[in-house]
């Protein structure tokens, strides 16, 4: 069996040197890292209000419909299998914030639309990812936004 060695000051020292000498790799993981504090911080602000991205993400996607929707159409909406869909209904309908109703066109079916409380919520989070963003943006020099959307926008 391969001994691993532990990593210590050397190897991390080590480790570090060889992914500054990658321009491409530092670039990575440079991203990666400002999209996981990004996340961190939209994260912790939704949670101000009990919300999560994906718990604000299927309020977000009833508001826009502005009539119910079947697990699955939100499943697809929000790129996930239906037993998440399940699941994150059941919680979201504990905090009251939306309510199953049947499908008035398959008696086998149901539909989650969004309670008065999950209306008001849905705003508020939308309230709070504008400030998110406008904190982002007002931390990213002008001259710089073009180019870091261009950039962003070629990785997609």
């Amino acid at each position: 069996m391969k001994q691993v060695e532990p990593l210590t000051k050397t190897t991390k020292a080590t480790a570090s040197a060889a992914r500054a000498s990658d321009g491409g790799e530092t670039s990575m993981f440079v991203l990666l890292g400002a999209a996981a504090a990004l996340e961190a911080k939209i994260e912790g602000a939704l949670g101000e209000i009990g919300l999560s991205m994906a718990k604000y993400g299927l309020l977000r996607e009833l508001a826009k419909a502005e009539k119910p929707l079947t697990l699955t159409d939100l499943a697809g909406c929000l790129c996930c299998v239906r037993s998440n869909m399940t699941q994150l209904v059941d919680r979201l309908e504990a905090d009251k914030l939306v309510r199953r109703v049947d499908d008035p066109t398959d008696r086998r079916s149901v539909r989650a639309e969004l309670s008065p409380l999950g209306e008001r919520r849905e705003a508020q989070g939308a309230e709070i990812l504008k400030r998110v963003q406008r904190e982002f943006m007002s931390s990213v020099p002008a001259a710089d936004r073009a180019a870091l959307t261009r950039v962003l926008s070629a990785l997609r």
